[in-house]
Parts: structure tokens; C-alpha cells; sequence
């Protein structure tokens, strides 16, 4: 039934001079998290597509920074000049060199004290620093996260789909939505368009037949497919529609003016956020 128309890549940095750090110059880095729990798929989403370089390190050397040079610094916590020896770059539009350094604030030990990270390894997302070629900046908070071989198992997936050419669309809203009733009593079909951050079109269709399951699945394209199916959990496409559609229908994107249909259309919407499950994450911020 429808009721519808078919509608690793180098850039080589140099060693970091010993001269004074112009710290203030960049924007004051935020605490490294806790990874108790480990990072969800969210997370890890979100680091990486802010991330120019995703790069595994080892940490040769750590300084404590005086308070005068660690503006912004939260209580708690302590501010440290890394530099460290690059041990992979996992992903990246850029490449690292043997040797850099990057700024990063983290917790304080029971004793007061910030902790000894020598020789631990981590996982980096980072950007290059323009003008400092021996340094990376931490793209958030969380940028900063223990490396264990099960993390890197788990990243590598995430980023080989936000690295892809055909990487699923951030979504920026919802365009329009339009339920219309069927022939049947208990028969409809709901069309939900969304807006996209380089328009490319994407649809979800939600389908009701008496005595049946709901089905309901997402168009990626211009074609919008009678056959389409949800997105496999922790996917980028799930990611994208998880964490990028709003919690409720928007009532100006409602075309329909039934109060019948309004309340179908709005439904159903609800029932594809319920049914992607909650945006989950540990150590970022939507």
C-alpha cells in the first residue's frame, strides 16, 4: 500500500619547540572523563566525526601547569602539557608526527595530585593546531580515553561509516509530515520528511494494516522505498536519527489539518523515536 509518490593522509608536523606555550591562545581545554563505563556509540559517533585525527599515543612526558596558565581550569582538576609518541594514527585527514604535544585537564587523585600517565597509552581525537606544527588541540572534553584493544575494536567500525563518501547525512529537523487513512479501518500511512545538513533527502514511512504489525522504515534518497527498513542499531544511520530527530514532532511540520490525522501523524512519529531507543552517551554532550 502506498499513498504517495515515489518521491591515512599526510600532512607532516614538525617537532615542538621548547619556547613558552601559548596556552590562552587556544580554546582552554575541558577535563578528560572517566571511561569506567566505556564510551557508547554515541559517543564515540560524536568524536569522531569532530575529529580530523583519531590517533593512538603513548605519553613520554607530563607537566603540571600553573594556575596562571590554565585558565578556566574546573576544581579538581589539573592541567598538563602531554607530549607523547605516536604509536598509530587510527584515522585521520591528516598525519601526526613521531613526536607531538597537546594540552589536557584531568581529575586529581585522592592524594590532590594529578595522575602519573607516563608510558599509558590513549586514544586521541584531535585536530592539528594552525601555526604550531608539533601540536594537537582535544576536540572535547572526551577526547581524551584510555586505549584498551576491545576500545579500538569498537571505533574502528564507527569510523570506517563516518569516514565513508556515502556516510549518512547529519539530520537538522523535520521538513514536513503527513498521515493519511486508508480504505480501512485501522489502515494508514504516515510520510515523514527531514531535513539534512547538505539536503540530501531522507524519509520515514510508517505503515498501519489491521490485524498487523506496524512497519515502518527510512528512505535514504530521493526514491522513497515501500520496502525500507529501520536502521540496524548502533549504525550511523541509527545515530543520525537516534540523536538528531527531535524528541516530539514539531506541530508546524504537521501538514495535515484533520485533528484525526494531526494526532496520527504525531503517533507515529512517536512510535519511530520510541522504537529507535534513547540517544545514550556517557562522556559527551548532544
Amino acid at each position: 500500500m502506498s499513498f504517495f509518490k515515489s518521491l591515512k593522509i599526510p600532512v607532516a608536523l614538525g617537532a615542538l619547540a621548547c619556547a613558552p606555550l601559548a596556552v590562552a591562545a587556544q580554546p582552554a581545554p575541558a577535563p578528560a572523563q572517566s571511561v569506567v563505563s566505556g564510551p557508547t556509540y554515541a559517543d564515540m559517533a560524536s568524536l569522531a566525526e569532530a575529529a580530523p585525527l583519531v590517533i593512538r599515543a603513548q605519553i613520554r612526558k607530563q607537566t603540571t601547569l600553573k594556575p596562571e596558565r590554565a585558565p578556566g581550569l574546573a576544581a579538581g582538576f589539573a592541567r598538563l602539557y602531554i607530549e607523547a609518541q605516536t604509536t598509530a594514527l587510527i584515522a585521520g585527514r591528516a598525519a601526526v608526527p613521531a613526536v607531538f604535544a597537546y594540552v589536557v585537564d584531568v581529575p586529581l587523585d585522592a592524594k590532590g595530585k594529578a595522575p602519573n600517565l607516563k608510558k599509558s597509552e590513549f586514544v586521541l581525537f584531535a585536530r592539528a593546531v594552525p601555526g604550531r606544527p608539533g601540536e594537537v588541540q582535544l576536540v572535547a572534553p572526551a577526547a581524551h580515553l584510555a586505549y584498551t584493544p576491545e576500545l579500538e575494536a569498537r571505533l574502528r567500525p564507527v569510523l570506517t561509516e563516518v569516514y565513508a563518501a556515502d556516510a549518512a547525512p547529519r539530520i537538522t529537523g523535520v521538513s514536513e509530515a503527513l498521515a493519511v487513512p486508508g480504505t480501512l479501518t485501522g489502515e494508514s500511512e504516515t510520510q515523514i520528511f527531514l531535513a539534512t545538513e547538505n539536503r540530501s533527502p531522507v524519509s520515514i514511512t510508517v505503515l498501519r494494516r489491521p490485524g498487523q504489525r506496524v512497519q515502518w522504515g527510512v528512505s535514504w534518497g530521493e526514491i522513497i522505498d515501500s520496502a525500507a527498513v529501520p536502521p540496524a542499531p548502533e549504525t550511523l544511520r541509527w545515530y543520525r536519527l537516534a540523536c538528531g530527530l527531535p524528541a516530539q514532532l514539531p506541530s508546524g511540520a504537521n501538514l495535515a489539518r484533520d485533528p484525526a490525522e494531526r494526532r496520527l501523524a504525531a503517533g507515529d512519529y512517536a512510535f519511530v523515536r520510541e522504537a529507535l531507543g534513547p540517544c545514550e552517551r556517557r562522556i559527551t554532550k548532544g
